[in-house]
């Protein structure tokens, strides 16, 4: 399957801190990464793997600007905001963030969203990886979740995937 997918910062830091990136192009095929995300993750405050992965991305990665950068409410990054407005220039199918204030915001435009969590989920729906295995590394991460939201997305795991990709505002 081949979806238009833009990702924001974190959901690539941690698929790569916690070994699990190559999920992405299984998953989704192509991922275009905003200019602004690519500078965060090459940024000296990026981890060495993060910054070495962003010195030589994949194939199955491609870095664009948006045509058009638009003002959003304050708390969002550049990254966040770039990847917004990237999504909507091309009407991607899905949207790769964590930050709440970015996901409330890509909600209230209508994109469809995931994050580093639902990427785990949805592989081990697909009998990618095992759920507790997956949960365990990304805990080893600084990614901070409740344990309430670790074990929904257990649970989320444990269940028949969808037989079609969510689209927006479903």
């Amino acid at each position: 399957m081949s979806l238009l997918v833009v990702a924001d910062t974190s959901p690539i830091n941690y698929l790569l801190e916690t070994g699990y990136i190559e999920l992405l192009p299984i998953l989704y095929g192509q991922v275009i990464l905003p200019t602004a995300v690519h500078s965060e993750l090459s940024s000296k405050g990026s981890s060495e793997i993060v910054r070495v992965w962003a010195g030589a991305p994949p194939a199955w990665i491609s870095i664009q600007s948006p045509s058009q950068s638009h003002q959003v409410p304050g708390g969002l990054h550049r990254g966040e905001m770039d990847a917004i407005a990237l999504a909507e220039q091309l009407q991607a199918a899905l949207i790769l963030m964590d930050d709440a204030a970015g996901v409330r915001y890509a909600l209230q435009r209508g994109l469809t969203i995931t994050g580093t969590l639902g990427v785990l989920v949805e592989a081990a729906q697909n009998g990618r990886v095992q759920i507790d295995d997956a949960l365990s590394r990304l805990k080893t991460t600084e990614f901070r979740a409740t344990p309430g939201v670790y074990e929904r997305a257990r649970q989320l795991a444990m269940t028949i995937p969808p037989i079609l990709p969510r689209r927006r505002g479903e």
